[in-house]
Formats: structure tokens, sequence, C-alpha cells
């Protein structure tokens, strides 16, 4: 039975990540990127200020501060995909797998700006002092009521993708790695261990998501910045250990990217696959295109949809061009062995820490690997809550809420790889509807960028009811 589920995730998987789908992504990334004249790469600067400037602002009426909502769109986007995808990427396409991951990132990071822009423009009040928004908002205000079917296509896969790519699949592959841990202790993981894993976390979960958007944002305010900065710290020791290994392993990168076979044995033998495997993880790690991250970016207590759109290429540069990068470095420049073909997950990049720490540090890895995971469940809750929300109406955030975390305790006992495959398939069929969106309301994000840079004032411009007044940026 589980081989036939399988073989039917891995089929869907070639068909929603071919090469028509491709195509769209990147495609919609290169236009947005052309037409803004590479805006995300000449912003970056500005966008990284303005964040720095920002840090500690607190909302003045209602809703959640601009800090606290690209926290809370980075607990949902720096998971275990930063840690575990990466090191699967690495394995099933070999080290170009990180090349292709690279440039949907790049394209990526404008592709997310336009997101959290209409996302802003778009919303609506929740009738509690903040706001709702997000693609099935832009989809019904900005192109019509003739769209709200799309709309709600993609809420349907968001429902599914929050308990999926949001939550089993963090889940498993924290336990996975806090198993690691014990088998160093000397101690034998276990069933009853990993269900007592699942209770905990699922505990928490309900915890935090049951106080709403606020509760999750203050409570990823403080453990986003602790956690990525623990992180990356422990790589930079990886890196400075290996540091004659690292122009190899960036060499091992590039040249992947266009001929596989060369540094995989021959294990990999299709760049196409190379390419399919470095965007699809990319996009599961950064969201961009997915156009989940605008959910949270649409609470925020801001003056101008693309002020807060400058997050959102903030989030992207973090998320894969720091932290995935990071980690596939510390992995090819560890001289451990890479099982090319496989799909090798969070003990490929566990392997290559020890190589330089010993076997201590899979307890370290292991905690970080735990509040990774607990991070994207909270942020994904916020997701799957807005979604639900927007199909069943507001008496569905209870229901929907317990049912995430009851989710989480049954994660905890699923195997990682078929989820890794099942999370994919779901993020390319979200990404559809919402690429789709953005193509269609691109002039609109235009508009909004020229008069924000510009300085003119865009509340001459008429809104429609549902959103919200923009003030002139300053």
């Amino acid at each position: 039975m589980t081989d036939t589920i399988s073989a039917f995730i891995q089929a869907l998987n070639r068909v929603v990540w071919g090469a028509p789908a491709l195509l769209l992504i990147l495609g919609v990334g290169l236009y947005f990127s052309l037409r803004t004249r590479f805006f995300q790469v000449r912003k970056l600067g500005f966008s990284l200020g303005t964040i720095w400037h920002k840090l500690r602002e607190k909302p003045e009426t209602g809703g959640v501060s601009p800090f606290q909502a690209v926290c809370t769109a980075l607990a949902a986007t720096v998971g275990t995909g930063n840690i575990a995808g990466v090191a699967g990427a690495i394995a099933i396409g070999g080290p170009g797998a990180i090349f292709w991951m690279w440039v949907a990132a790049l394209l990526g990071m404008v592709v997310k700006y336009a997101e959290v822009v209409l996302a802003v423009r778009y919303r609506e009040p929740d009738g509690q002092g903040s706001f709702r928004g997000g693609p099935m908002y832009y989809i019904k205000n900005g192109l019509g009521k003739k769209w709200t079917w799309l709309g709600g296509l993609f809420c349907a896969f968001g429902m599914v993708a929050a308990f999926g790519v949001g939550n089993s699949t963090q889940i498993s592959t924290a336990v996975t790695s806090i198993n690691e841990a014990l088998i160093f202790l000397g101690l034998i993981p276990s069933p009853r261990g990993n269900l007592m894993v699942g209770l905990l976390a699922g505990a928490l979960v309900a915890l935090v998501i049951l106080g709403g958007a606020k509760r999750i944002g203050a409570v990823a305010e403080y453990l986003i910045p602790v956690m990525s900065l623990g992180y990356i710290a422990l790589s930079l020791g990886v890196l400075l250990r290996n540091a004659g290994a690292v122009p190899g392993a960036l060499q091992s990168i590039f040249a992947g990217a266009f001929s596989p076979k060369a540094f995989t044995g021959g294990a990999v033998g299709s760049a196409f696959l190379t390419l399919r495997i470095g965007v699809s993880r990319g996009v599961f790690t950064n969201e961009a295109g997915m156009g989940t991250a605008s959910i949270a970016h649409a609470g925020a207590n801001t003056r101008h949809p693309a002020e807060q759109g400058l997050y959102g290429i903030f989030e992207v540069f973090a998320d894969t061009l720091v932290i995935c990068t990071m980690t596939a470095l510390v992995i090819l420049s560890s001289g451990i062995s890479v099982p090319y073909g496989t799909d090798a997950g969070a003990e490929l990049t566990v392997a290559a820490f020890v190589s330089v720490y010993g076997g201590w540090v899979t307890i370290f890895l292991a905690l970080s690997m735990a509040l990774f995971a607990f991070a994207t469940i909270l942020g994904w809750g916020l997701y799957g809550i807005r979604c639900a929300e927007y199909l069943l109406g507001s008496r569905s955030f209870r229901p929907f809420a317990l049912i995430h975390a009851a989710t989480t305790v049954l994660g905890a006992l699923v195997a990682p790889a078929l989820l890794w495959e099942l999370a994919e398939a779901v993020n390319g069929l979200m990404a559809i509807p919402n690429l789709i969106a953005l193509a269609a309301l691109s002039p609109e994000v235009f508009r909004l960028t020229a008069a924000y840079f510009g300085g003119s004032n865009v509340q001459k411009t008429a809104l429609p009811p549902a959103a919200r007044p923009i003030d002139k940026a300053g």
C-alpha cells in the first residue's frame, strides 16, 4: 500500500514539476525582474537598511509590527528544508541543484516582493483591529468575483499544504534528528519516544496558534533571530575549518548544474532532474511563488505596500542565499561520502557537522531542528487558518487549529521521505493559481513600486472598498 502511494506521489511530482510548471515559475520571476530592471538586486541594500531601522517597530493601531510579520513569514520559511531539504537536493540532484536553487531564489526575491505588495494592497479588515489578506484576497479584490474560484483553489491546496509541508514534514524530520542524538547518547529510539515528542510538540503548537496571529508573531519575533544566528554560527565554524575545500565545493555547484554525471559518478544522469530538484526545493525553502508568506505580511501595520514588500526580498535572501547556501557548503566541503541518487536528508547534514565537531553536535542539531520545525509549524498554522477562514468562515479557526496540532502528533510517527515527495507536489499545486494572479496583477505592482520610490502620493488613486487606504510614502 505504501509503495503504491509513494509511486502515485512521485508520478504527481513529475507532472506538477514538469517543464510547463518550471517555465511558469521561472518565467514569472524573470518577467518581474526584467520589468523592474532587477529591482531585487538594486534595492537589496535598501531593503536590509529598512529592516535594520524598523526592527523593533510596534504596531500603532492594531495588527502586528512589520518585524513581527516578517518573523512569522520567516518562521514558516526557515525550517527543516534549510537543513534536510538542501541535503536531499544534493543527494537527488547532485551539487548542481544548489545552482538552480540560487537561480530560483534570485528570481524569487522579486516574486515574493510582488506577493507582499499585492497582499497589503488588497487586504481586508478582520473585524478585530487587524487585517487578513494573501493570494485569495488579491485574487478576489484585484481580479474580480469571476476569479473567486481561483482563490478558493489556492486555499484548498493551502489547507492540505499546512498539514503536509507546514507540519508533518517538519516534525518528522525533527524526530529523525532527535533520534540521531539519542543514538549518540547510547539510547535506542522507539515509536513510543517519537509519540512523546509529537505529543509535546502538538501541545505547544495548540497553545501558541490558538492565540492567533498576534501570539504567533510574538513567539516568532524572539525565536527566529536566536535559532537562525545559532545555526549560522555553527555553519561558519565548519566552513572556517574546511576553508581549503570551499572553492572546490563552489566549483562542483556551478559545473554540476550542467554536467551532473561528472560529480555524482553517473548516479544523477539528467541535467533536467538537477534543475527540477533545485527549483522545487528552492520553492520549498523560501516559498517564493507560493504566495503563503504574503498571508503573514497582510496583517502588518505598515505605511505602504511597497515598503512591506521589501521584507519579502530580505526573506528569500536570508533563507536561501544565506542559510541554505551555508548548509550546502558545509556538506560539500566536509569530505563526507554523499549517497547520490538516494533520498538522504537530515542525516547527511548531521554527518557533515559531526566530521568537524564530533558526536556531541548531534544534540545541538537536534535542538536546532526541533526549533526550526516548531517555528515552521506555527507559521503554517496561521496560513492554514486563513485559508480555512476564507473557505469555511471564521468559525473554522478553532477546529482547524486543533486539527493542525493533532497532525503534529501524527507526523512524528511517519517516515520523512514520503512526506518530502508529497510536500513538493502540493507546493507546485499552490504556486500555479498564485503565479497566474501575479502575472495578471503585475501592472498594479509596477504602479505601486514606481509611486513609492518616486515619492508620489498614491492615495490619489481610488482603492477598492476592501483595501486599506495607503498613506503617502515618506
